[in-house]
């Protein structure tokens, strides 16, 4: 038995005829004809019923035809399944990181690292953009990944995400700042910000964007002294006395070192939060799609999970 005889006899049954099956295989029709009466020779059984006009499946062809449609199918998927793998070995993915996504805590270059030891053939473009263009990019194909801050605007329906990061943001002042004597227990509301200088992340970020949303809200324009693209740079300039800077939450630690002190927002609460994200149909590339995968089963939450 061959997969040729199958797909032969499967043809015959669906165009109902050994001419126009012959056809569409581009083929000669004697030729069709012996292949199917060797396959029925060596089943013991006839599988086509050739006595009316239209050629139809014999009982025992009937029985046949799921598991012919069976074998087919998986000798498709194998051919399928070499393909993508040699499409792997020599493709390529280009990955889009918003600033400051290659930090420690997400160890984007870790998981590429490890990712072209196991496929040194596939070429990874690696480029830096804003949260705002960033998904625009994806939707048209210029992206394959994006690992991008998340603005509060919703994205495109096209789109999938995981988010990877997600944290209060808060207002970091320098010791004796008003703010901290307006400060409730659970922080200030947004509002407190109205008419201080502040210290944020460019426009086109996804900090960015999710405080000026809130802030024309809330009925007010921020007042922005100054813009750096690091947060650890607005926190020093903080330190420093410049303004109130709105970041993503400080570790204890770190805003101690810098003699600073946090309040979070309470009306509204703020959050930062950074996605993967890629078109929910897939990467159009087995190498791609082998990226995306390995980027998702890579844990790169923060903040880590909790110890038992």
């Amino acid at each position: 038995m061959e997969l040729r005889q199958l797909r032969y006899f499967v043809t015959v049954v669906e165009e109902a005829s050994f001419t126009r099956a012959a056809a569409r295989l581009h083929l000669a029709q004697p030729g069709v004809s012996a292949q199917i009466r060797q396959l029925e020779r060596e089943l013991g059984q006839p599988l086509l019923d050739r006595s009316g006009k239209a050629v139809t499946p014999t009982e025992a062809g009937e029985a046949v035809l799921p598991y012919a449609r069976a074998a087919l199918a998986a000798a498709e998927g194998v051919r399928h399944t070499v393909e993508e793998f040699t499409g792997l070995l020599r493709g390529h993915a280009t990955i889009g990181l918003v600033s400051g996504a290659a930090a420690q805590e997400l160890d984007v270059a870790g998981v590429l690292a490890a990712f072209h030891a196991d496929h040194p053939g596939v070429g990874i473009t690696l480029t830096e953009d804003t949260a705002e263009r960033m998904p625009a990019a994806l939707v048209r194909g210029e992206l394959d990944i994006a690992v991008t801050g998340l603005t509060g605007e919703p994205l495109d329906p096209v789109l999938a995400h995981e988010v990877l990061i997600d944290l209060p943001l808060v207002a970091a002042v320098a010791p004796g700042d008003a703010l901290l004597a307006s400060a409730g227990p659970d922080g200030v509301p947004l509002t407190a910000l109205r008419d201080r200088a502040l210290i944020s992340l460019p426009r086109g970020t996804g900090v960015r964007g999710v405080l000026d949303r809130a802030c024309a809200s809330a009925g007010f324009r921020p007042r922005i002294a100054f813009e750096a693209a690091a947060p650890p740079l607005l926190a020093q300039l903080a330190a420093r006395g410049l303004g109130v800077a709105v970041l993503p939450e400080l570790l204890p630690h770190v805003a101690a070192e810098l003699g600073l002190h946090t309040v979070r927002f309470t009306d509204p609460e703020l959050r930062g939060r950074i996605a993967l994200a890629w078109r929910a149909d897939g990467p159009p590339s087995p190498a791609a799609r082998a990226l995306l995968t390995r980027l998702r089963q890579a844990g790169l939450t923060y903040p880590p999970a909790a110890s038992p």
